[in-house]
């Protein structure tokens, strides 16, 4: 439960930072499918509610869980606050036992890459499978690994300033490759105040899943079909640049 921690001590800063840095074209993507799907939708990893919030002002009848309980009270307060009631509780998608049957389940930026035990992210696999009527469909998507952003980037410090409450605050981030073999990376995070203090920081360790090992994780699950596509406009995966996006159905 690593992630979980991580989360938690970043989950008042989350909202503030991320909206500086994040590329939000996968928010249209995840509401298109959530519009076309025939029945309730589960986000995985739904965190604040980044996207989940969005799904649910579409009028989608939207569930969401996360093994972040921080996460999750940072979610609620937004959702009062816009005038949405959320179905969320706090869950591990490799031991989740759901209560219905959907027909969307979505896994949006990279979460599905805090699960570091093949057979853990088999058992989510298998556990989405189980959740989604016949039919459904499983969308996630990840970084393909670049073998040029861990050489120049991975080990240093980036810097980015973002204001919460009118306050002004430095978010400091690494990654580092801390196992070469099993392909791991660690993220560490540090906020800091107008003063240089360290307010929030935590780390967590992140898999390193390339196209050809999430082609063999679909084959050994349940899933009956699968595709991967480079962005969230559905063009064909032909480089590292490229978000991979995969949609498997059941």
């Amino acid at each position: 439960m690593e992630a979980a921690d991580y989360f938690d001590d970043l989950a008042a800063f989350y909202d503030a930072y991320y909206g500086e840095v994040i590329d939000a074209n996968d928010v249209d993507f995840y509401r298109e499918l959530a519009r076309e799907a025939d029945g309730p939708v589960l986000e995985v990893g739904c965190g604040t509610g980044r996207v989940y919030l969005e799904v649910l002002r579409d009028g989608v009848d939207a569930y969401g869980i996360d093994v972040s309980e921080g996460m999750l009270e940072v979610l609620r307060e937004n959702a009062a606050a816009a005038g949405l009631e959320p179905s969320v509780r706090r869950a591990d998608v490799t031991e989740f036992d759901p209560e219905r049957e959907y027909a969307l389940a979505i896994v949006p930026f990279r979460a599905f890459l805090h699960l570091l035990e093949i057979d853990d992210q088999l058992a989510a696999l298998e556990r989405l499978h189980d959740a989604l009527a016949p039919g459904g469909r499983l969308a996630l998507n990840a970084f393909a690994p670049n073998f040029d952003v861990i050489c120049e980037t991975y080990g240093r410090w980036e810097k980015t300033e973002f204001e919460v409450d009118g306050a002004t605050y430095v978010h400091r981030t690494v990654t580092e490759l801390v196992d070469e073999v099993e392909q791991v990376a660690r993220i560490r995070s540090e906020v800091l105040d107008a003063d240089g203090e360290v307010v929030a920081e935590n780390e967590a360790p992140l898999a390193l899943v390339s196209r050809r090992e999430f082609e063999l994780l679909f084959r050994l699950s349940p899933f009956s079909a699968w595709e991967v596509y480079g962005g969230f406009e559905r063009a064909p995966l032909e480089s590292t640049d490229q978000e991979m996006v995969w949609i498997a159905e059941r």
